[in-house]
């Protein structure tokens, strides 16, 4: 039987078992040159842990926080995992599949405020995002302090999306699915009345629960919901800004055909992404479409040679390795390999093909406080990329 985190990943994938190959592996742009092969160096980090699905750090703290899919959230500190769960909702959270506890993402000005945000799928099926504020002891949280951000009704089990992250503006991301099922039955993608299918935006340090943004697109509720600050995706599996370049990187879960990522300034409002006109750089279910006002994946890859979910991760901007410094990373997990580029004047660029030791399939990357990157493995490891050669 797949552990709950490993089907989290393939359902993620196209809803029926049609595997039909795009005419290309890869695409960045025509003329790109082919991938360099290089090898990452990894170190595991503490032991193992139960369905971990994400791994991040307050600002300036040396600890690593991983999301455990079932409702936990565990730290590792001087090494070692601390034996009580910093925060455990496991009561709370229906886990399995593509649901369960997500992730989470620390403020700002955690180190002032404690306060700490988890999107989790409740019980009932549907998307919630809470805050929470660390206890007297900085490695528990407080559970009794929840406060409801927003929650979001799920007419299916599957596309939750599920991270939220601060960006470099300080507002907070939330990436949603487009609600499940398969080829988006209800439209939400392109239903800028829908929060689904959506990159949200909100700011969650005036007011309570949230306010809006300046900026948001549709900030005073003329032509969709104010929260939306992109629409047109299917399932971010992970989403990342770059502190340096100001970009915004999205990885998009295709359907049966074509895995995307998005790459576009992160101050850009009101994006169109393409989901379900497009899937990938390709007309959906379709042999042509109107592309006008559509913002196209700056990589697509097919579902050739096993591919069939693809995982973002983060570009690293870490201090140890200034080879890979500007990369971004990321996976799929089917195939199991390990790919990076850069983006150079708004193109992908130094595209690189890694080899690394078997760790099981990639479920999800994350970066600690120093801008190293981690790898979270399907066999419940977590492991810090510590070279490349």
């Amino acid at each position: 039987m797949l552990r709950a985190y490993a089907i989290l990943a393939l359902l993620a994938c196209g809803d029926s078992q049609a595997r039909t190959a795009a005419d290309s592996t890869t695409r960045a742009s025509d003329a790109s040159p082919a991938p360099t092969v290089g090898t990452i160096h990894l170190e595991q980090v503490s032991g193992s842990f139960r369905s971990p699905v994400y791994a991040t750090s307050p600002p300036g703290d040396a600890r690593l926080f991983v999301v455990e899919q079932a409702g936990r959230i565990k730290v590792v500190k001087d090494g070692r995992t601390l034996p009580e769960p910093f925060l455990d909702i496991s009561s709370r959270v229906r886990s399995g599949g593509e649901q369960g506890l997500l992730s989470m993402a620390f403020h700002p000005e955690y180190r002032s405020n404690g306060w700490f945000y988890v999107n989790f799928t409740d019980r009932s099926g549907d998307t919630r995002v809470e805050r929470f504020k660390v206890s007297a002891n900085a490695d528990v949280a407080d559970a009794a302090s929840s406060l409801l951000i927003i929650g979001i009704d799920q007419p299916y089990s599957n596309h939750n999306g599920g991270l939220v992250m601060f960006g470099l503006d300080g507002m907070l991301y939330i990436g949603m699915g487009d609600g499940g099922s398969g080829g988006d039955p209800r439209g939400n993608g392109q239903n800028r009345n829908a929060l689904l299918g959506k990159m949200l935006r909100i700011n969650v340090s005036r007011t309570e629960p949230y306010s809006i943004p300046q900026g948001n697109p549709y900030a005073n509720g003329a032509g969709g919901k104010p929260e939306v600050w992109a629409i047109g995706l299917r399932n971010p599996w992970r989403f990342a800004f770059d502190r340096q370049t100001g970009l915004l990187y999205i990885a998009d879960v295709g359907q049966n055909q074509l895995e995307e990522i998005d790459v576009e300034p992160a101050s850009k409002a009101g994006l169109n992404y393409g989901w379900n006109i497009m899937e990938g750089n390709s007309c959906y279910n379709s042999s042509s479409c109107d592309r006008d006002g559509l913002t196209m994946p700056k990589v697509s890859f097919s579902h050739a040679g096993g591919a069939c979910s693809v995982t973002g991760g983060f570009v690293y901007r870490g201090a140890r390795i200034p080879a890979i410094a500007g990369h971004y990373f990321y996976s799929d997990y089917c195939a199991g390999w390990l790919k990076s580029f850069r983006m150079q004047n708004g193109a992908v660029t130094d595209r690189r093909d890694w080899t690394m030791e078997n760790i099981g399939h990639i479920v999800s990357f994350g970066e600690d406080s120093r801008g190293e990157l981690l790898i979270v493995s399907e066999g419940g490891k977590v492991f810090r990329i510590i070279g490349a050669s």
